[in-house]
């Protein structure tokens, strides 16, 4: 009802500035052609239609209790009228009036992105009942309801895909411009638009407990909320208030003519403050909207600003939170991928975490699985049965040391597992231990150039919270250069380390699990890493990204800084300028209508900086998108299958010391051949193809020149190796192989860095 009540009384502002305009043009046209007498009457009629409904305004919001800052420009008018200065009374009346409207245009363009959030809201859904679609209202969902979604409809609530595949346009959620693909089982978020098919999904939540409802309510509070650059702005209109009033009093004392204290009046109107701060906030929780980045209001905008301290959980924040295959070892000839295929093609069976990563680490690799036969399965130990006739076990140590033979290199590999602080799972062929896959939570991509890019953006202190053991925090935070690390942490641990960073400075905290929801809410800035974190987090936090990028962070504080520097440069700027202008109507420079028309300038030049903080921050990229969301993915899968080619580098090298002398040629050759026909036809493509779009950008010369030098050492190690492996002799010594195994190995480490720094660049310049 409030809203329908602002419209209507939009309309009747804007019906009030043409008959302004009206009457300031017919009164001129009297003016010129009769009396002037007639021509005040038509003034003073407008002005006094103004006066009425800017009293009526200024009541509406003093029983809503605020104080009207537009008493000066109303005191202006009635002096006008009274002083016989009509037409500069109506001309104080049409610019207030047209003020009022390019406030409104402003408010509506800031909220616009926003607005489109809260009218896609779905109503409506079709459920399935008794073997028939029903149209329910979307409250009226419950969890396990079964759902149809067909094409260019709006998933209804958060649920479970049920069909194959669905493909998702995620754009006014996410921000992101290509569609999502989603497979059997994947979680559905409400608000999403179904690009493709329509497909069926099961309701895990209410649509009142669902992300999309969530959502809504966190738009309304932004857009409710007041930041402290609003009431700050609030209290100095007040003391601007008085100022007018003395500067007047001060005019029409020196001059003895009320004509000047006119003056003053209308060109001390605080628009600057009243206009400019509000919308270069609100502009620029808008912009961050348009990034999938929720700000919760204006004060969590500011806040985000002059922040100076980072806290992160690990899991899910820095890391994606999930198991990934980190390495596969394997022991004499036995090939990396037949261990990886065997070991998915049994895994396809169990719903563990870890098996679901492995089964897709070899889909990855477009490995061809086959169905498991004979399963048994202990939970949390192991699986074992057949695949392709050969009996197959994987899981724990003490799973395969229970059922397999050639167990003299296990601790060869839990040495690996440990040095890597990953987690081992065990695979024996049958009843043979023939390796191990190294499991792990990866670190993001993104993440190395995220901190050295809020570094750069102020933050000055980064301090790591996690439940790990110390000797992994210890790791990980030396690897990211970290300056403190908190290991072992308990939710109220990590309030107590929130509260203490806090006593010396503004703290972000950056999470997405429930046990970080506590540690957000006691932060100055609570950031939820949205996308796929729980909603107890979403809830507590400040800031949500709906996008599972951690880049998302540094277009926020890009954004925020960006904003509350544009509301005090507009907020500044304006006061100055209106200042100024009374004092050239104190010293008799500005006629009263030649005040009006100057301070309408002012407001209008501040109204369109404000509106600045629309646009782009420069240092957050605003360049064009040299890489496309599937450019990136494609290349990332490509790093994935080299994956392969860096397991057979390794097993070679920790097979060395023990191959005969035939064998190790053979496996040398293989080798060579693997090289050139896969890593060197890659790094001929990367420096052909995808080097040549960098040139020309921002630091392209810096980024360029590193990764070039890699690729110029792994050509380097390749010749090498070649060479070596050529010119071996028919019994090669110790000496020998250990050459050959140190260049294996520095190879390895070589190709998996560079392949790193690639995609971390390749991101960075998508997201740009």
């Amino acid at each position: 009802m409030a809203s329908v009540s602002n419209d209507r009384w939009s309309r009747v502002k804007r019906f009030a500035l043409f008959l302004e305009v009206g009457c300031l043009i017919a009164g001129l046209v009297l003016h010129l052609s009769s009396s002037g007498g007639d021509a005040n009457l038509v003034w003073s009629a407008g002005t006094i239609v103004a006066l009425v409904l800017m009293t009526t305004e200024m009541l509406r919001n003093a029983f809503r209790g605020n104080f009207a800052l537009d008493f000066i420009a109303a005191v202006a008018m009635l002096a006008a009228v009274i002083l016989g200065e009509a037409l500069a009374g109506v001309v104080v009346a049409t610019m207030y009036l047209g003020g009022q409207w390019l406030e409104d245009l402003a408010h509506g363009r800031v909220q616009r992105e926003m607005n489109a959030l809260l009218e896609r809201a779905p109503r409506i859904a079709r459920r399935f009942a008794n073997d028939r679609l029903e149209h329910v209202d979307v409250v009226d969902i419950l969890p396990g309801d079964r759902l149809l979604v067909s094409r260019g409809e709006i998933v209804p609530v958060d649920g479970m895909l049920l069909s194959p595949t669905a493909i998702l346009d995620q754009s006014s959620l996410t921000g992101e411009a290509l569609p999502a693909k989603m497979v059997k089982g994947d979680g559905l978020l409400s608000g999403v638009t179904n690009a493709a098919d329509a497909f069926e999904m099961q309701a895990t939540r209410t649509s009142a407990e669902s992300t999309y409802s969530g959502i809504v309510k966190l738009v309304e509070g932004a857009q409710s909320s007041k930041s402290p650059a609003m009431r700050l702005a609030d209290r100095y209109s007040v003391a601007f208030l008085l100022l007018t009033a003395l500067a007047s009093g001060l005019a029409w004392l020196i001059s003895g003519s009320p004509i000047r204290a006119l003056a003053v009046l209308v060109v001390a109107t605080p628009c600057p403050l009243i206009l400019a701060v509000p919308i270069a906030i609100l502009s620029g929780v808008s912009r961050a909207a348009r990034r999938g980045i929720l700000i919760k209001g204006g004060e969590a905008l500011e806040h985000l600003a002059d922040a100076d301290t980072l806290l992160m959980d690990k899991t899910g924040t820095i890391t994606d939170g999930r198991a990934h295959l980190l390495d596969i070892r394997t022991f004499d000839d036995f090939d990396p991928s037949e261990l990886l295929r065997y070991a998915a093609s049994l895994d396809q069976g169990s719903q563990h975490v870890t098996a679901v990563a492995i089964v897709e680490a070899a889909r990855e690799r477009m490995l061809s699985l086959h169905l498991p036969e004979d399963l048994k399965e202990e939970a949390g130990s192991g699986i074992e049965g057949r695949v392709e006739g050969r009996k197959i076990g994987l899981g724990s140590v003490e799973f395969i040391q229970a059922r397999s033979t050639g167990l003299e290199r296990l601790a060869q590999l839990q040495s690996v597992a440990r040095s890597r602080s990953a987690n081992l799972v065990c695979v024996a062929v049958d009843g043979v231990l023939a390796g191990g896959l190294l499991m792990g939570d990866n670190i993001r991509i993104e993440t190395p150039t995220v901190l050295r890019r809020l570094r750069e953006a102020g933050i000055r202190r980064f301090v790591l919270l996690t439940g790990d053991h110390p000797d992994n925090a210890k790791d990980v935070a030396a690897t990211l250069g970290i300056d403190d690390f908190k290991s072992e942490m308990k939710p109220q641990d990590k309030i107590a380390a929130v509260k203490d960073e806090r006593t010396r400075g503004r703290v972000i905290m950056v999470g997405d699990g429930v046990n970080d929801a506590p540690a957000l809410a006691a932060a100055d800035v609570g950031v939820a890493m949205g996308a796929r974190g729980a909603a107890a987090s979403a809830e507590a936090a400040n800031v949500v990204l709906l996008v599972d990028r951690l880049d998302r962070l540094v277009a926020a504080r890009a954004i925020a800084h960006r904003s509350v520097q544009i509301a005090k440069q507009s907020a500044v700027a304006g006061i100055l300028l209106s200042v100024l202008a009374m004092g050239a109507a104190i010293a008799g420079y500005l006629s009263p209508i030649e005040g009006a028309i100057l301070q309408e300038a002012i407001d209008v030049s501040v109204i369109l900086n404000a509106l600045r903080a629309l646009g782009q921050p420069g240092w957050l990229g605003g360049r064009h998108r040299l890489l496309t969301a599937a450019q990136l993915s494609e290349l990332e899968t490509e790093h994935r299958q080299m994956s392969d080619v860096i397991a057979h580098i390794t097993a070679l090298a920790d097979d060395i010391p023990h191959l005969a002398s035939d064998e190790l040629r053979l496996r040398l050759t293989a080798l060579e051949v693997q090289l050139r026909q896969q890593l060197l036809k890659h790094e001929m493509h990367d420096e052909g193809e995808l080097f040549p779009r960098l040139r020309g950008e921002p630091g392209s010369a810096e980024m360029l020149t590193g990764l070039s030098r890699a690729h110029m050492e792994i050509r380097r190690r390749l010749l090498m190796f070649a060479t070596l492996a050529g010119s071996l002799p028919a019994n090669p010594g110790a000496i020998e192989r250990r050459d050959i195994q140190r260049l294996l190995d520095g190879l390895a480490a070589i190709a998996v860095l560079h392949f790193e720094e690639e995609e971390e660049i390749y991101r960075l310049v998508e997201s740009g």
